[in-house]
C-alpha cells in the first residue's frame, strides 16, 4: 500500500496509479520502476553528493539536514539505468519493480565518504531539516533481480567516479552552482 509523506512522494505515487489506471484501461504497455535514491556524473548540483562536492571545492561548509543520520539506499546511475533497460524489455505490462543496490548509507556517511576521497577536512554544517524529510529509503529489488539485473558498481567505487567527474568537469556545473542552488536550505530563499 502506497502512504505518502510529503507532496513529493504523493506525486510520484500519483503518477504510478495514473500508468497503471492506463495499462488496465487502454491495455497501455507499460511497466513502473521505482529506485532509490541515484548518484553520478552530471546530476544537478542541488542534490547531495554533487552539492557536497562542489561545496568541498569551493572551501565551503556542507550542510546536512536535522542530524544526518536519514538513511537512503544509494545506486549509481549506470546501474539504474541498466534495470530500467531490462525491465522495459523483460517486465511484464503493469508490473512494478523496485530499483536499489542494497548500499543504505545515512547523508552523514555519504558526505564524510566524499571528504575522504577529496582529502578535505571535516566540513559538516548541521542545518535545520526539511519539512516532511522522511528517516530512510528502502526498496525490495528482488523482483528485477530475478529478471538477471544486480548492480555492478559498489558504492565506494561509484562514488570515487562521481568525485572525479565533477572536479574534471567544473565546465558542466559551474554555470548551474548558483547561490540558490548551493544553499544550505533552499526552502527557505526569499522568492
Amino acid at each position: 500500500m502506497l502512504k505518502p509523506s510529503s507532496p513529493y512522494s504523493a506525486s510520484k505515487a500519483s503518477a504510478d496509479m495514473f500508468v497503471l489506471a492506463y495499462v488496465r484501461t487502454y491495455g497501455l504497455n507499460a511497466v513502473i520502476t521505482r529506485c532509490t535514491n541515484n548518484y553520478g556524473p552530471c546530476q544537478f548540483p542541488e542534490k547531495l553528493i554533487p552539492k557536497a562536492i562542489i561545496r568541498a571545492k569551493l572551501k565551503k561548509k556542507i550542510p546536512i539536514y536535522g542530524t544526518g543520520k536519514n538513511i537512503r539506499d544509494w545506486i549509481y546511475v549506470k546501474d539504474h539505468c541498466e534495470a530500467i533497460d531490462l525491465a522495459m524489455r523483460k517486465g511484464e505490462k503493469g508490473e512494478i519493480s523496485n530499483i536499489s543496490s542494497g548500499e543504505e548509507k545515512t547523508n552523514l556517511e555519504v558526505v564524510s565518504e566524499i571528504l575522504t576521497i577529496m582529502e578535505k577536512p571535516d566540513l559538516v554544517e548541521f542545518v535545520e531539516d526539511r519539512p516532511g524529510h522522511d528517516i530512510r529509503y528502502s526498496l525490495d529489488s528482488s523482483r528485477i533481480r530475478k529478471l538477471g539485473w544486480k548492480p555492478k558498481y559498489s558504492f565506494s567505487d561509484g562514488l570515487k567516479e562521481t568525485v572525479e567527474w565533477y572536479l574534471e568537469n567544473e565546465w558542466w556545473w559551474k554555470p548551474l552552482a548558483d547561490e540558490k542552488v548551493l544553499h544550505p536550505t533552499p526552502w527557505k530563499l526569499k522568492w
